[in-house]
């Protein structure tokens, strides 16, 4: 039910803020049966389409770590909705990046690296579904090997 209403607007997901109901989703993704992790995961997902400020909050209720445990499970749709979610939360650490709000790093690049996800994407390059492979592969190339070329300009 909330994955409808956080697939809405970003008025909508913003009621979702503002009824306190990130936390509970974040506990749940994190804490629940897979049955139920699953509809957490796509409500959260959602919600990675909003305004960077509802992004931003969603990061700070802690859905990165449970984002990247999602990414070893078998069900491969949930997979690639962990993904997307993940590539759309990287997308705003490099908005606040780019806008020097977080110095020259992309400070989400670091949370999911802290959670295991980088680990996690890594093993998905060996993944049978080439959607996954492709995803993960793309997302690595794009957040990953530039911070790391800027390391090496730096030495």
């Amino acid at each position: 039910m909330i994955s409808n209403i956080t697939a809405g607007t970003q008025e909508q997901i913003q009621m979702v803020i503002k009824a306190n109901l990130i936390a509970p989703l974040v506990n749940l993704l994190q804490n629940a049966e897979f049955d139920i992790k699953k509809e957490a995961a796509w409500a959260i997902s959602n919600v990675t389409l909003g305004s960077h400020d509802q992004i931003k909050y969603l990061v700070e209720q802690g859905c990165i770590k449970p984002l990247c445990n999602l990414l070893v499970c078998q069900d491969p749709e949930i997979i690639i909705v962990c993904l997307e979610a993940l590539e759309n939360i990287l997308k705003v650490g490099e908005a606040e990046k780019n806008l020097c709000n977080t110095g020259n790093m992309n400070y989400y690049t670091q949370l999911i690296d802290d959670a295991g996800g980088l680990e996690k994407m890594e093993e998905l390059q060996n993944n049978d579904n080439n959607e996954i492979y492709e995803k993960a592969v793309k997302i690595m190339e794009t957040y990953w090997l530039e911070e790391e070329d800027e390391e090496t300009q730096q030495h």
